[in-house]
């Protein structure tokens, strides 16, 4: 273990004492969250990302571990591991170096230089590498017998096995490596016969870039086109003779008839083994860096909107807008259990405007609503116009939200068992009300894939996709927190140490016991263990509870330093928190022990200031024009408010309350250059943008932030 930490603490730059405790509590299975908010001391305060990438690295060299244990085995019985070679596997760390270290060892298919070598042509091939004679036939004509018919077909042999032994050479292949990462483009062509088909990869018919400069978004692009038969894609240097003259420079050492074969050779190895080799593992690399890269806008992404404001708990109507088949109206209580559903008909082709408008009023005035939700599809800007033309008996707040994957978790399993009465549109017309109340509550049940803020997020390693997004998931929820006695079981499963098990029985044991009075109580839920309750205590939140501090992020471990606090203060805990002139009496310093230094101290006091906060902003409503209701509306110079839907590494893509979002290029963000758009806007962010060019027969929108008051 000690070299796995030297080697992440080399690689991360991160101190050998932080890693060699995140390495120990991860072993140990503490969680990434719990590690990050409850052991700064053992961390140096490392974040859930540094964390995410110790552990993320301790995967890949335990991978590198075991894959160098069936290396040595395979060559072991080959009776080929000399000391040396074992010495020099067991130094290596780096996958690629590895696998050519292992390469001229590892079971192949028969190829061409087996075959010579059954012929008996090794020892030709050895001496023509020698590079010492000048009759190379009359050296191969000693090699002529039932199997080898002539002086040409030994001396073909042995340059097959010599273009083999030079395939294998470590030097070789790092020399090609250095030629590609230089000079390699990445090219794509149209399939013959597919022009029609293939429409939406027009941009790429015949399209050709340094692989060095290709962005992720085009690789991906590139690939899914190579996917789905429409686009051949190919990863070569623009020349190869630099990479052979190479190659031949570290190879041909005379000038004579064995020289010329081993040249042969050389140009033979390169065109059929290494430089196919090579491309494959370009390609390879170059579609897991897109990967890398369009993952970590998702996540970004899915953090930002995970982390939308909430509204909080306020009794709200929700409206699924539609035409023909109308808009599904559901009313929730603050707890967001639905209470009522129906469907009105506000809209062509029924246009029961009247009726519609009295049901609202009714419904908001019986079930005292305090907000109204409308879903951002179909028919939701008229919807919008017409519930703000009605008159209400209160002040009510309208806010339009999200539908992506709305659809998706109606029609799913979780939907099923919470409204097993209901059909998926009262389903669904309940999830939009749900995410007004507290959208990371309620997106936590949809697949992220489906929530619409994604880039080619089906294109990309699936099981690596899915481990980072549950991991953004999970750091969300954990840094929010959870009511234990109101959070359903899919909330639950994300908090740390629980998962789906546990979360089950916290709600059975919840549905049978009533509401949790305190922390402790959880020990009660069957499987709940010591270490269980130490990963997820802290995280999880009960109001009105008798200790005020099982309504805070203060781990229960940490109370008996608050209560000494207390007592030192000649106060009560609750005292604490309600006087900050008792606060500012505390010298934390008097308080550092084992396991409990500056940086704890430092969060106890600050959650004593707002136990349990919400790190949340607060919620904003927001106002399209009223006068652009779609595209035909749009004027090039308009200037116009939107909603950032989307973020991806060329741009984002921006809702200006027509049914096509607009694009608002990397180039077009700011009147600064900009590598990254999450570093400069966000999710769900409000801003003005311009309206730069309008194709209508396309259904694209060209938007631009430059030179556009943000206010």
């Amino acid at each position: 273990m000690s070299i796995f930490i030297s080697l992440i603490s080399k690689s991360l730059q991160i101190g050998s004492k932080q890693v060699e405790n995140t390495v120990k509590l991860l072993e140990e299975g503490a969680t990434i969250p719990f590690i990050s908010r409850y052991r700064k001391e053992m961390t140096g305060s490392l974040d859930e990302v540094q964390i995410g990438a110790v552990s993320d690295m301790l995967d890949k060299l335990k991978e590198i571990e075991k894959r160098k244990s069936t290396i040595i085995s395979t060559i072991e019985q080959l009776e080929k591991l000399t000391p040396e070679l074992k010495n020099k596997i067991d130094s290596c760390w780096d996958a690629i170096e590895l696998e050519d270290i292992y390469l001229p060892y590892k079971p192949k298919r028969r190829t061409r230089a087996e075959m010579a070598k059954e012929k008996g042509l090794e020892p030709l091939a050895m001496a023509l590498l020698l590079q010492r004679s000048d009759d190379v036939h009359f050296d191969a004509a000693k090699f002529i017998n039932e199997n080898v018919a002539d002086e040409e077909e030994a001396l073909k042999g042995a340059r097959d096995i010599i273009a083999e032994v030079i395939s294998e050479d470590v030097k070789v292949r790092n020399a090609v490596r250095n030629h590609y990462a230089r000079e390699a483009m990445i090219s794509s062509k149209l399939v013959k016969g597919k022009e029609e088909e293939a429409e939406k990869y027009r941009d790429y018919f015949d399209w050709s870039e340094p692989l060095s400069k290709a962005s992720s978004h085009r690789i991906l692009a590139m690939r899914r086109g190579e996917s789905e038969g429409f686009l051949k894609v190919t990863i070569t240097p623009a020349e190869d003779e630099p990479a052979v003259d190479r190659l031949k420079s570290l190879y041909v050492k005379s000038r004579n008839e064995a020289s010329s074969q081993v040249e042969e050779a050389v140009e033979d190895s390169y065109k059929r083994l290494i430089k196919p080799s090579i491309e494959t593992e370009f390609s390879q690399l170059s579609k897991e860096s897109a990967d890398e890269k369009a993952i970590n806008v998702f996540v970004n992404n899915l953090k930002q909107l995970l982390l939308a404001a909430p509204l909080g708990e306020k009794r709200v109507l929700a409206i699924d807008p539609g035409y023909r088949t109308g808009c599904k109206v559901v009313c929730l209580d603050a707890q967001g259990n639905l209470v009522h559903n129906e469907t009105i008909y506000p809209h062509p082709p029924q246009n029961q405007t009247s009726l519609a408008a009295k049901k609202i009023t009714s419904l908001v005035e019986q079930y005292s609503i305090e907000a109204i939700s409308i879903g951002n599809g179909t028919a939701s800007r008229e919807t919008e116009n017409f519930i703000k033309r009605l008159s209400f008996d209160r002040a009510l707040q309208v806010f339009v939200v999200s539908e992506d994957g709305a659809s998706i978790y109606s029609a799913s399993k979780i939907a099923r068992e919470e409204f097993p009465d209901y059909d998926v549109t009262v389903r669904g017309a309940v999830s939009i009300g749900r995410r007004l109340l507290d959208p990371l509550a309620e997106l936590v049940k949809i697949d992220p894939k489906s929530i619409g803020v994604g880039q080619y997020q089906y294109d990309v390693n699936q099981a690596l996709l899915k481990k980072s997004l549950d991991q953004t998931v999970e750091n969300c929820v954990n840094q929010v927190g959870v009511n234990v006695n109101t959070a359903s079981k899919h909330l639950l499963t994300y908090v740390s140490g629980l998962g789906p098990l546990l979360a089950k029985n916290i709600v059975e044991y919840r549905a049978k016991n009533g509401p949790f009075n305190s922390r402790k109580e959880l020990l009660k839920v069957p499987r709940m263990g010591e270490k269980a309750f130490e990963q997820s205590a802290g995280f999880l939140r009960i109001s009105n509870a008798k200790n005020p501090l099982d309504n805070s992020a203060v781990h229960p471990e940490s109370y008996h330093i608050v209560e000494e606090i207390a007592r030192d203060l000649n106060c009560k805990v609750e005292d604490l928190i309600k006087d900050s002139s008792l606060r500012s009496k505390i010298n934390a310093g008097k308080y550092i022990a084992e396991g409990v230094g500056e940086l704890t101290l430092k969060d106890i006091i600050a959650e004593l200031e707002k136990p349990g906060r919400d790190p949340r902003k607060n919620i904003k409503v927001f106002e399209f024009d009223s006068t652009i209701r779609t595209i035909d509306d749009l004027r090039e110079g308009a200037i116009l408010p939107g909603i950032v839907t989307n973020i991806t590494n060329f741009g984002a893509f921006v809702d200006v309350g027509i049914k096509e979002n607009g694009l608002v290029h990397i180039s077009q963000l700011a009147d600064k250059f900009i590598s990254d758009p999450t570093e400069y806007i966000s999710v769900h962010q409000h801003v003005y943008v311009k309206v730069m060019s309008v194709d209508l027969q396309r259904k694209r929108v060209q938007l631009t932030m430059k030179g556009v008051e943000q206010k």
